[in-house]
């Protein structure tokens, strides 16, 4: 028997909770996995809620990122013992997650730990610190640099946002961070966000074309606040988009990107394939100020995260959370 925390929807409802179950509720797989970490990422917010569509397949384990070490592979890439990784692929959305003391997975989604980092720093990064890097890449393949101009990072007091800001100053660009808390700007200027600006200069509805400001952004909140940051983006700058808290929709038009060149990049974590994994998980183990890191993780249990999933809904939560599963 092992805990996990599982999610069900039926006659009864959607529901969220801790149980103890065994072996025969993981799903097939290569690779089973002792898991010593996971974490609450904003999409694990939205499945342990149920406020958006997230879980497509019940009862689940829930849980989309987990750390740990393999118990038993029958795949010759990994053997018992092997310290391992996993971001997405469905895990925690169609398929049993990391939220669990156990998980089962196919091996073509695991990485191995890179060298540098713990299980625990590997998911205090979780898939926000993933996407995070992700976006700096896109930005760094599209020709933004240090020195170029500043970087606007949205979202800024959440899991994307602390981690890239973190990553963007330490290779020498200047940060602007946006935020709905501007009580802590002490805490993103530590990260090293060289300036900080409230939301609300960018969350109402805007014009077609703003001032110029930046050369880059980060943008995890999307709708009017991804518009405004490609409205005042610089000419030939570039957005990498890879959220949606204040809303799907783009209200937004093509002036910035006809007029002053600029490029919108998707980013998407889950189905990235294993080389930009690779990389991007190399790049955080090099790049990254892990003592920076700890500044921005709190840690909590499993029955811990269950109120965690609310709580970075309600945009409580600052920075990352992991998970000690076995706590």
């Amino acid at each position: 028997m092992f805990k996990a925390i599982v999610i069900e929807k039926d006659d009864a409802g959607y529901r969220a909770g801790l149980k103890d179950v065994d072996e025969s509720t993981l799903p097939p797989g290569d690779v089973t996995v002792r898991v010593a970490y996971s974490t609450v990422n904003y999409k694990d917010g939205l499945a342990l809620t149920g406020k958006a569509p997230v879980v497509r397949k019940f009862p689940l384990h829930a849980g989309i990122d987990f750390a740990g070490t393999v118990e038993a592979s029958e795949d010759p890439r990994f053997q018992p013992g092997d310290a391992v990784l996993l971001n997405g692929f469905g895990v925690g959305e169609t398929h049993s997650g990391g939220l669990a003391q156990k998980a089962r997975v196919k091996a073509d989604w695991l990485l191995p730990l890179p060298a540098g980092l713990t299980a625990r720093q590997a998911m205090a990064l979780g898939t926000a610190g993933y996407t995070a890097m992700l976006c700096v890449m896109a930005l760094e393949r599209h020709g933004v640099a240090p020195g170029s101009g500043d970087v606007l990072v949205t979202g800024a007091n959440g899991g994307v946002g602390t981690v890239a800001i973190a990553l963007l100053s330490r290779l020498g660009h200047r940060v602007v961070a946006s935020t709905g808390r501007t009580n802590e700007a002490d805490f993103l200027k530590g990260l090293g966000a060289a300036e900080v600006i409230a939301r609300e200069e960018l969350s109402a509805p805007g014009k077609p074309l703003g001032k110029e400001r930046w050369v880059g952004v980060v943008d995890s909140v999307g709708s009017h606040t991804l518009a405004n940051a490609c409205a005042t983006t610089r000419y030939g700058g570039t957005v990498a988009a890879c959220g949606l808290a204040q809303g799907m929709d783009f209200p937004g038009n093509v002036a910035p990107f006809i007029l002053r060149g600029i490029t919108l990049c998707g980013i998407d974590s889950v189905m990235a394939n294993m080389a930009t994994r690779r990389a991007a998980w190399d790049r955080l183990a090099q790049d990254l100020d892990l003592a920076k890191l700890d500044l921005l993780t709190q840690e909590v249990t499993l029955e811990g995260a269950l109120q965690t999933g609310n709580d970075i809904l309600a945009g409580k939560v600052r920075g990352r959370v992991v998970v000690n599963v076995n706590a």
